[in-house]
C-alpha cells in the first residue's frame, strides 16, 4: 500500500500546474524527466498491489510477454514528435499521457521484467536503446523543427540528451553484464584444478 500511496503522489507531484509548467517548457525535460519519472510512478505502485491481483496478472502475462509488448507500443508512441505537441496543445491528450505512461508502460514492465528471463531482458534493451539513440540522432540532424510547440535548439538538445541516455544505459548494461560474467570465468579457470582433485580422489579409493 506504501509503494502505491508513493506512486500515486509522485504522480500527483508531476501534476502540478507549476511542476509542469517547468517540465514542458524545455523539450529535453519534457521527454527525459516528466516522461519517464510518469513511468516510474506506475513502476512503483504496482510493486505495491495484493499478491492476489499480481497472481491474476500473471496469469495473463504469461512470460511477461504481454505486459512488456504492451509498454514498448505505449512507450513508443510518447517517443513521437506529434504526441507531445498533442500533450501539450490538448488537456484531454495531456491526461492520457498522465494515465497512460503510469498504468500501460511503467506498471506493465514492472510486473514483466522480473519473468522475462535473461534472453526476453536482453532483447528488449537491445531494441529500446537503439531506438532511442536513432529518435535522439534525427532530433539532432534534422534541419527543421519536429515539435510545433518546441525550437530548433531545445529539439537538438532533447537528442543529444537521448544519445547520452541511450550510450550511459548501453554502459552500466554491459558492466553488469561483465560483473554477472566474471563469477563464470573464475569456474573456468579452477576447472582443471577442480578435475585434477576429483582424480586423485578416484584414485585413492580405488587403491583402498
Amino acid at each position: 500500500m506504501t509503494a502505491i500511496l508513493a506512486g500515486a503522489l509522485l504522480v500527483g507531484v508531476l501534476a502540478l500546474p507549476e511542476m509542469r509548467d517547468a517540465l514542458e517548457r524545455v523539450m529535453a525535460t519534457h521527454m527525459l524527466v516528466q516522461i519517464p519519472l510518469l513511468a516510474v510512478a506506475g513502476a512503483l505502485a504496482a510493486t505495491g498491489l495484493p499478491v492476489g491481483w499480481k497472481a491474476q496478472i500473471a496469469a495473463w502475462n504469461r512470460g511477461g510477454v504481454s505486459g512488456t509488448a504492451l509498454a514498448l507500443i505505449a512507450s513508443s508512441w510518447w517517443m513521437v514528435p506529434r504526441a507531445l505537441d498533442l500533450a501539450l496543445a490538448s488537456p484531454a491528450m495531456e491526461l492520457t499521457k498522465f494515465a497512460s505512461l503510469p498504468l500501460l508502460v511503467g506498471a506493465p514492465i514492472a510486473l514483466s521484467w522480473a519473468h522475462l528471463g535473461t534472453i526476453g531482458r536482453g532483447f528488449v534493451i537491445a531494441n529500446v536503446l537503439p531506438m532511442w539513440a536513432v529518435v535522439g540522432w534525427l532530433y539532432v540532424v534534422s534541419p527543421m523543427r519536429v515539435c510545433n510547440f518546441y525550437l530548433i535548439e531545445q529539439q537538438v538538445t532533447a537528442g543529444i540528451g537521448l544519445l547520452g541516455a541511450s550510450v550511459a544505459l548501453a554502459a552500466v548494461v554491459g558492466a553488469l553484464a561483465f560483473r554477472d560474467a566474471v563469477p563464470t570465468v573464475i569456474v573456468d579457470e579452477q576447472l582443471p584444478e577442480l578435475l585434477l582433485s576429483d582424480r586423485a580422489s578416484t584414485a585413492v579409493l580405488a587403491s583402498r
